[in-house]
């Protein structure tokens, strides 16, 4: 089901706008997307039905609510990169950051501490 919760660059500035200002009428979203995409109503209707249809949000009663939180959907969708450009490997995707960009000391240890976390966890 996720594979249908993938977000091109335009939905995920709607997207935001949405978790952004959660709970939001849907005219009032009609009006914020006027103003931050210069879309018309019909363009911002057109796409939250796509967004509802793909499980993210809802509009009941004209109030758009998150099905999914920011978080959560952020989360399923750095998962899906690492299991499809990484065959689901944690540590070749942090291979290949890490050598394109070098990690400061104090993400190093944020790391660290994750890894600690999940082992005590465990």
């Amino acid at each position: 089901m996720m594979e249908d919760k993938k977000l091109g660059a335009v939905e995920a500035r709607f997207a935001d706008l949405i978790w952004d200002n959660a709970p939001i009428n849907s005219t009032a979203l009609v009006r914020l997307c006027a103003k931050e995409l210069d879309w018309k109503k019909s363009t911002t209707y057109t796409v939250l039905k796509k967004l509802c249809e793909r499980g993210i949000f809802q509009n009941i009663d004209g109030i758009v609510t998150p099905l999914v939180s920011r978080e959560d959907f952020a989360a399923a969708q750095s998962e899906r990169f690492v299991e499809e450009t990484f065959a689901g490997s944690l540590p070749a995707f942090l291979a290949a950051f890490a050598s394109r960009k070098p990690l400061s000391s104090g993400e190093v240890d944020e790391i660290q501490r994750m890894i600690d976390a999940y082992r005590e966890g465990k």
